[in-house]
């Protein structure tokens, strides 16, 4: 609704701009502090989880005990990430199934409807039969309107013409006949 008297702003345009531009500037300042925390985070993690290796001064049975370990460690990981995988897909078909048995019990999912084709006898024999005491007419209300009928053109035979209509006498038997 349109109001004759309006309200003045709390602050002036200009006020406003100021403060839009200094929540901007914070905003990416803080943003920036939150890219180098979660890298250093990271890094962190990974210094933790895998050492760097130290493989100067290494004889080779020592090489060779080296990499067994290492791929004793990564069978481990993989079994730990295949079983969590599994756990994952577990509890996924099990909120599926704990979000239908909401559904049912809410009754919100309605079932998906299959289109059919009906005639305009089978509707109507269909609500006379649900009815059965009422008679579905859809042409009652409207109005009734006579048709008339079209000019049409005698069709004749173009052969039979073909004489009468050559040469000038022709033409103006045409000429006059649209008129």
């Amino acid at each position: 609704m349109f109001c004759l008297f309006q309200k003045k702003p709390k602050y002036s345009a200009t006020r406003r701009l100021l403060l839009k531009t200094k929540l901007l500037k914070k905003a990416g300042i803080m943003l920036v502090a939150e890219v180098a925390d979660k890298k250093r985070e990271r890094e962190s993690a990974l210094n933790e989880r895998a050492p760097p290796l130290k493989l100067s001064g290494l004889s080779v049975q020592e090489l060779q005990d080296l990499c067994k370990d290492l791929h004793k460690k990564i069978d481990i990981v993989d079994e730990a990430r295949y079983d969590m995988e599994i756990k994952v897909g577990k509890n996924d078909l099990e909120i599926k199934s704990l979000t239908q048995k909401i559904d049912e019990i809410k009754g919100s999912k309605k079932p998906t409807l299959k289109r059919v084709k009906k005639s305009a006898a089978d509707v109507l024999s269909g609500a006379v039969a649900d009815t059965g005491k009422m008679k579905a007419d859809f042409t009652s209300g409207l109005k009734k309107v006579k048709k008339e009928e079209e000019k049409k053109e005698e069709v004749t035979d173009w052969r039979k013409n073909v004489d009468a209509m050559s040469g000038m006498e022709g033409r103006k038997k045409l000429f006059d006949a649209g008129k």
